[in-house]
């Protein structure tokens, strides 16, 4: 794949970035690649900056300087476009991120010279239906979190799946995670870590009220449907990798599906996603 122009996103309000985005230019420009960027990064280009949504229409490559939230942020801009993701990662853990920011340039070599891959992520079409009203709809990449705010009241949510009944959850909330987001709320949650490149839905019950409610894996080409029948007097809402959402009304109905428009991200060949768990998550450490 030719790269010839690249989008560059920053995270808003991340200060002292402004070198590195004139580096980038500057690098960019020496192999006749053209620099974009959005209204952040392009405080550091002297420019403008374009929308990410209108950005992802021009370039050939969108690459990221951030945390996972700035990720997930830059792939609900991309939509469905095809545009590939190449995340840095500024912040602490950075599951999404292909590299750091000290190995930027080198990675952007590999890249230009072919060494790297395109891996797809499945992602979910989250809507909110009220009545006969389709009153809300997002693109997830990682999970969509139905939740009740108030303290100490627990949500009723009758769920079910192809539109079979499974169960009615009570608890204090309910996470469909992908398989990307297994490694997000859903694990802290005490759902299972999931390969991100396997294609499934994950539903964990948040505090759940009774012990035989556990997370649940279910097949990627399912529909889950989430009917919120008792708030219990608190306020529930719907968010959306952790960014977006509105509030929910009693007899709300959530629906994910699996979204034919994956997120492209840039990966090295030889990645290990097993490496990237011990090195994170501290595992086998004593």
């Amino acid at each position: 794949m030719k790269i010839q122009s690249v989008g560059i996103c920053v995270k808003p309000g991340e200060g002292g970035l402004a070198k590195l985005v004139r580096e980038l230019g500057s690098w960019l420009g020496q192999r006749e690649i053209e620099a974009l960027a959005d209204p952040e990064a392009a405080r550091g280009l002297g420019s403008a900056g374009t929308p990410r949504g209108d950005l992802a229409e021009r370039v050939d490559l969108m690459l990221v300087l951030g945390g996972d939230g700035t990720l997930l942020a830059v792939a609900r801009a991309v939509g469905a476009r095809e545009v590939p993701i190449l995340g840095v990662n500024l912040g602490s853990l950075g599951f999404l991120a292909e590299t750091s920011r000290e190995d930027l340039f080198p990675t952007l070599d590999a890249l230009l010279a072919g060494r790297l891959r395109i891996e797809e992520r499945m992602r979910f079409v989250v809507g909110v239906e009220r009545g006969s009203q389709r009153t809300a709809e997002y693109l997830a990449l990682n999970d969509a979190v139905i939740s009740n705010t108030a303290l100490s009241r627990m949500v009723h949510l009758e769920t079910r799946t192809d539109g079979a009944p499974l169960t009615t959850y009570h608890a204090d909330g309910l996470i469909v995670s992908t398989p990307t987001g297994s490694t997000a709320y859903s694990l802290s949650a005490g759902g299972p870590i999931v390969l991100p490149t396997l294609e499934a839905i994950l539903v964990t019950p948040i505090c759940a009220h009774t012990l035989t409610q556990r997370p649940l894996m279910l097949p990627a080409a399912c529909e889950v449907e989430v009917r919120v029948s008792d708030t219990r007097g608190g306020r529930v809402h719907l968010t959306v990798d952790g960014q977006v959402g509105v509030e929910l009304e009693t007899g709300d109905v959530v629906r994910v599906r699996r979204s034919e428009y994956p997120v492209r991200l840039w990966v090295a060949p030889d990645r290990n996603p097993f490496a990237g768990l011990r090195a994170k998550l501290g595992w086998g450490a004593r």
